[in-house]
């Protein structure tokens, strides 16, 4: 295809696709491998941080066991005020130059990029778990250490499950985040969707063309997780009806569900 100044707006978008399409594609890739892997790893690192920042502490407990959980929750509480607090970009360049200079380590920037987006919804992630087994009654926590049921055994077969469930809007909210703020990880020199875009907008000068491109490729990427997620969290929902087997003297019944919004 051949294109000069005088061709048409769709022309000069069809000939970025035809010559560009790598480009984006490989930009895509990047941004998906980066925010999937952030969002999976930065959600284990709220579940743990969740659990041990509920761990019940009364007279009880002894001072030893106190004191320790006392410094650990200080910690927790700076690691998630400092990483909530500042913008990923500065993170990103505070980790990846200071690890360099200081340290001598040097990262790839995928490998940074991959830390950072994982650490920073860490942070995030910590308060919504959080949050998520606070919200379950206290009666389920008190029953289940009435047979003798320990904080762990609590939280994986009987709180961690409802509060999972509780918490999936607020996770696929925090992907959706992450598919679009990968894009200042260009600044460490990451080759996801933004930075493969300038690259391309360079090439010919056409910026408007390119990054309207750029931003219907965002669009479906963010459109297509919230779907998937959604699907998922009707999945956990369960069926809508119930039927309740009777017996000699009562009939079977059938309970119907209102499904969450």
């Amino acid at each position: 295809m051949v294109v000069d100044a005088n061709s048409s707006f769709i022309t000069w978008v069809l000939y970025i696709l035809q010559s560009s399409w790598p480009l984006f594609l490989r930009g895509a890739q990047v941004t998906l491998i980066i925010s999937l892997s952030g969002t999976i790893i930065g959600f284990l690192i709220g579940v743990l941080i969740g659990i041990i920042r509920t761990i019940p502490v009364d007279h009880n407990t002894n001072l030893f066991k106190r004191i320790v959980l006392k410094i650990i929750d200080y910690f927790l509480l700076c690691y998630i005020e400092v990483f909530r607090g500042t913008p990923m970009m500065v993170q990103a360049m505070v980790i990846f130059y200071g690890s360099a200079m200081i340290y001598g380590i040097r990262m790839s920037p995928i490998f940074a990029g991959v830390f950072i987006v994982s650490i920073n919804t860490g942070a995030y992630m910590a308060e919504i778990v959080r949050g998520g087994i606070i919200s379950i009654d206290k009666g389920q926590f008190e029953a289940s250490h009435a047979i003798g049921m320990t904080h762990a055994q609590t939280m994986i077969s009987i709180v961690l499950p409802q509060a999972i469930r509780n918490i999936l809007p607020a996770l696929s909210n925090e992907f959706v985040i992450n598919i679009k703020d990968t894009s200042v990880l260009n600044v460490i020199g990451v080759t996801e969707l933004y930075f493969q875009s300038n690259s391309a907008a360079g090439n010919n000068f056409r910026y408007f063309e390119v990054f309207l491109i750029t931003c219907i490729i965002y669009f479906i990427m963010t459109f297509t997780v919230t779907r998937i997620l959604r699907y998922f969290e009707a999945k956990l929902d369960g069926p809508s009806v119930y039927t309740i087997h009777g017996s000699q003297t009562v009939p079977e019944a059938e309970i119907k569900i209102s499904k969450r919004e």
